[in-house]
């Protein structure tokens, strides 16, 4: 696809405050969207675009009206007032201003700021998952199905946010404890599931004008740490604590992603973690409606396993926004797919 000269985008990131998050943790995997989005802007450019850096926020409708016309938006906003949920209201506004946009609509983001939702959406699509429950409070009775060990994670976060090698629980007592720490420090539900010992591979669906799905295999570097997973270190601070390698061969795994990312209302690109276990069976652990996207992020690190530099991806993604003239919502499937 040729791109003419002079035509004008906004890259959205997170407006992200120190006041609005409740730990230092879940500011930082909010707070880098910004340095992440500038770093966008030369590969804008040499497509032949003027780019603006616009902040997610109130002012956003006020902002985008003095811009138009755009020709598309670029949504990396994980968070509004540091809550994930309301990250929908950004599409919700694109839509209202009939601004065209590369990401997952209200609806898909809506559902993907609930873990809880997205499993129970999964499960009646058949796509395979640990067993699971929520937990309102800490003294919830835990259902008899759940065997430890077990895994706790934020029901409305993302990130990796309060994952570290404690999320792991093999007892009640420890559970228990868990439990009590996430709810009191970030006042909502936890999700706990099985941990699944085995492999843990991460699958990138992108659309363009083929629908095309990577998988890589995360590498974990020896170490004394019992649980290999991705923890908030691992994934924010010690860059070295994983690397990929790719997985071919996964027709079962394609299949099973294609069903979720249409399942969960995704558009353009989406993230999927997944564990394998021994005996080559698959448990979705987590889905990503907008997961970090730029030069240096895992949808990066994967798709250059197959040979694909990020400007291809840049240059496929906005084929697809010109191709679905940003209606994320009217869209019933999402995508073409081609095998």
């Amino acid at each position: 696809m040729e791109i003419t000269n002079h035509k004008h985008i906004a890259i959205l990131y997170s407006d992200a405050k120190r006041e609005y998050f409740p730990t230092e943790e879940q500011y930082i995997s909010e707070a880098e969207v910004f340095e992440r989005a500038k770093t966008l802007v030369p590969y804008f450019e040499k497509l032949g675009y003027v780019v603006d850096l616009v902040p997610g926020n109130s002012d956003l409708t006020e902002i985008l009206r003095k811009k138009k016309p755009l020709d598309f938006v670029l949504n990396l906003v994980d968070s509004v007032e540091g809550k994930e949920y309301l990250s929908a209201a950004i599409p919700g506004t694109l839509e209202l201003l009939n601004i065209p946009y590369l990401g997952t609509g209200m609806l898909g983001l809506s559902i993907n700021s609930n873990k809880f939702l997205t499993k129970k959406l999964l499960e009646q699509a058949g796509v395979p998952l640990p067993r699971y429950q929520l937990f309102k409070t800490a003294n919830d009775p835990i259902d008899m199905h759940l065997k430890f060990p077990l895994i706790s994670k934020l029901n409305e976060v993302h990130g990796s946010v309060a994952i570290d090698q404690n999320s792991v629980s093999e007892n009640e007592a420890g559970l228990r404890n868990q439990l009590k720490n996430l709810i009191s420090t970030y006042k909502q539900p936890v999700l706990v599931e099985e941990f699944i010992v085995g492999k843990e591979l991460t699958a990138y669906l992108l659309e363009g004008a083929i629908r095309k799905v990577y998988i890589g295999e995360k590498v974990f570097r020896d170490s004394a740490e019992k649980y290999k997973i991705a923890s908030f270190d691992a994934v924010w601070h010690d860059i070295n604590s994983y690397d990929y390698a790719r997985a071919d061969g996964n027709d079962i795994l394609e299949g099973y992603v294609r069903s979720a990312f249409d399942v969960l209302k995704m558009d353009d690109y989406a993230k999927f973690d997944v564990r394998q276990d021994e005996s080559g069976r698959y448990y979705f652990i987590d889905c990503n409606a907008n997961p970090a996207f730029g030069v240096e992020c895992a949808v990066s690190n994967v798709l250059k396993l197959y040979g694909i530099e990020f400007e291809e991806i840049l240059r496929r993604l906005v084929i697809n926004v010109h191709r679905d003239n940003g209606n994320k919502e009217n869209s019933l499937n999402g995508g073409l797919i081609l095998n």
